[in-house]
């Protein structure tokens, strides 16, 4: 049964939102993601760009986006039936190398490498894909000759420059699941997204009449019958997924009205009658895991997000909604509380786990100051990404023998890892608590998370405490569906003074994180300073011991790099750090597997 939600005034809605701004408590669980867009190179990458900077440039956009507070990736991989990873069906993208067809050189997989550093930093990873779009624009590049265009014209519905496989063909939908199911074998995603784009914005006539009349299924309305087209290619690519990897999530995002005049009060493009698209259906069918309606609009007027977001929830009440945000409309609008605000009435509506902006270039841009909000406020805590419990609801085992050590840059906690659960399952990350002496071992707050991290490491660093503060630490273990497990034994500590504090580096001067990480034997640390003077860069070990100095030095400013070979040293988690004359100081950790 649908709960039914009541629509208040807009002016009426802002102030209530306003009021509770400040005295908010962020979720313990959300769902914070990006779009991140291949697609004319929009977030990523510069196709002109050698794939060491490619690589590069992920990785700081990642640690951008981790920085302010998310917690996935939507990936596009399939932006024009090509590829962004090694694929079995499709050339290389275009958007990838410059020329559709050929690879990165040096080698790379950009999916393979993109899921990692996303684990990584305890990130899922979405792969999007276009589910019909052949070409965007054609004639922008030359197509390989492996290109579906190419290979089946006849499957091919084509509208001005736009080129579209065609729904109505049986195998088209085979061919687009074959696609997606290369992919869902040979990756570890975390999940598939679909998003909006499925007959075209502009409008459909009479191009498909011949479809129609060859695989009508016994329809007499072409619209029910191109409802139904992408009706059962959802369906096909949902039981598909299930079949092998049951966990992966299955994601699609609509556009933000499903039908004019629905909810009463709104209007605009129906993309019910339109691009043929009834997402409400695929909720009531439970063929979907998620939506992400693209409610791209402010509060008030025919496209009010205070009428559509309620509305969307109402459609379920066990699939999830993320509603799909504008970033990149931010600066037009003439309020900076109007993102913030759409982030607070999500966290009051039942049934809306998170949000999804579009898109990454956006967020780091910090229009209006959003990414500061999102930084200082509406993500300031960390978060856990809700579970699903159709999928999995069993936790995993707890890690034990949890201790604490006092060492000379901070507390090193040091634990076993989690056995494999009920259900073969094991700890994909762990999350770090640390709660004030006097405080109770309160696991429900998330001010009480300190971080969240990857399971392969099975220690971890707090350096950011108060000076001779106690502290008590527990951890917990995550599945690959985020179930938490019970906390390990707890362990108190009084947290020390640091011989030299780690300070944020001022804006002028970056020190990178080394790669590869882990490494073995050899890793690169680079930095760019932009204004010249001396540099000096230490290696630590984890208890703070200093085990060589790599540079000591003057230097101009600009880009510089060095590796280091550790083949003499042990195994281990060790420190680098970055000190100029100019009062920079900065460390980084890095590992060190043998």
């Amino acid at each position: 049964m649908k709960r039914k939600y009541f629509y208040i005034s807009t002016l009426i809605l802002t102030f209530l939102l306003n009021l509770t701004a400040e005295t908010g408590t962020n979720p313990k669980r959300e769902f914070r993601a990006v779009w991140v867009a291949t697609v004319v190179n929009i977030d990523w990458p510069v196709y002109s760009d050698p794939p060491a900077t490619q690589k590069q440039k992920l990785i700081d956009l990642l640690d951008n986006m981790k920085a302010c507070g998310m917690n996935a990736i939507i990936f596009q991989v399939r932006p024009e039936c090509d590829a962004f990873y090694e694929s079995s069906y499709e050339p290389w993208s275009y958007w990838l190398t410059g020329e559709q067809g050929s690879a990165p050189n040096p080698y790379y997989d950009p999916l393979e490498f993109a899921i990692k550093e996303a684990h990584k930093r305890s990130m899922e990873l979405h792969a999007w894909f276009n589910p019909y779009r052949a070409e965007r624009k054609a004639g922008t590049f030359a197509l390989d000759d492996n290109h579906v265009v190419n290979q089946h014209p006849d499957w091919i519905l084509t509208f001005g420059s736009l080129k579209l496989l065609d729904p109505g063909l049986p195998m088209c939908r085979d061919y687009v699941t074959g696609v997606i199911m290369d992919v869902v074998h040979n990756y570890d995603v975390d999940g598939v997204h679909f998003d909006d784009y499925f007959y075209p914005y502009d409008g459909i006539t009479d191009e498909d009449e011949e479809t129609f009349a060859n695989y009508s299924r016994g329809f007499t309305d072409i619209g029910d019958w191109r409802r139904d087209n992408v009706n059962l290619l959802v369906t096909q690519v949902f039981d598909s997924i299930k079949a092998i990897k049951s966990y992966v999530k299955f994601g699609i995002s609509p556009f933000g009205i499903w039908k004019d005049g629905v909810p009463e009060g709104t209007w605009g493009l129906d993309a019910y009658n339109v691009i043929y698209c009834d997402a409400v259906t695929w909720l009531q069918r439970r063929i979907v895991d998620y939506l992400t309606p693209q409610i791209y609009w402010q509060f008030g007027g025919g496209q009010d997000y205070g009428k559509l977001l309620p509305w969307w929830a109402g459609q379920t009440d066990d699939r999830h909604i993320y509603p799909g945000h504008a970033a990149y409309k931010i600066s037009r609008w003439e309020f900076p509380y109007e993102m913030p605000n759409q982030v607070r009435l999500n966290r009051q509506t039942d049934d809306v786990f998170g949000s999804v902006y579009f898109s990454a270039k956006q967020i780091r841009a910090n229009p209006l100051g959003f990414r500061d909000s999102l930084q200082q406020d509406l993500y300031r805590t960390h978060a856990i990404i809700p579970e699903m419990s159709w999928l999995d609801s069993i936790p995993p085992n707890s890690p034990t023998n949890l201790i604490a050590i006092d060492i000379a840059i901070g507390t090193l906690l040091q634990w076993e890892k989690a056995s494999a659960a009920a259900d073969g399952d094991t700890a994909r990350n762990y999350v770090i608590y640390r709660i004030e002496e006097e405080d109770t071992l309160d696991l429900s707050n998330p001010e009480n998370i300190l971080d969240i991290i990857y399971s392969k490491e099975f220690e971890y660093v707090d350096s950011g405490g108060a000076e001779y503060q106690s502290y008590t630490y527990l951890v917990t273990s995550l599945d690959k569906l985020d179930n938490e497990s019970i906390a390990s034994n707890a362990v108190d500590l009084i947290f020390t003074a640091i011989e030299e504090p780690l300070v944020l580096p001022p804006s002028d001067f970056t020190l990178n994180q080394n790669y590869p990480n882990p490494f073995n034997p050899s890793t690169v640390i680079s930095w760019q300073l932009e204004v010249g003077g001396r540099v000096e860069l230490t290696i630590f070990n984890i208890i703070g011991e200093k085990v060589t100095t790599l540079v000591s030095e003057k230097q101009q400013a600009g880009h510089h790099q060095i590796e280091w070979n550790a083949s003499r040293y042990a195994s281990g988690v060790y420190y680098y750090r970055l000190q100029t004359s100019g009062g920079f100081v900065q460390s980084k950790r890095m590992i060190l597997i043998r």
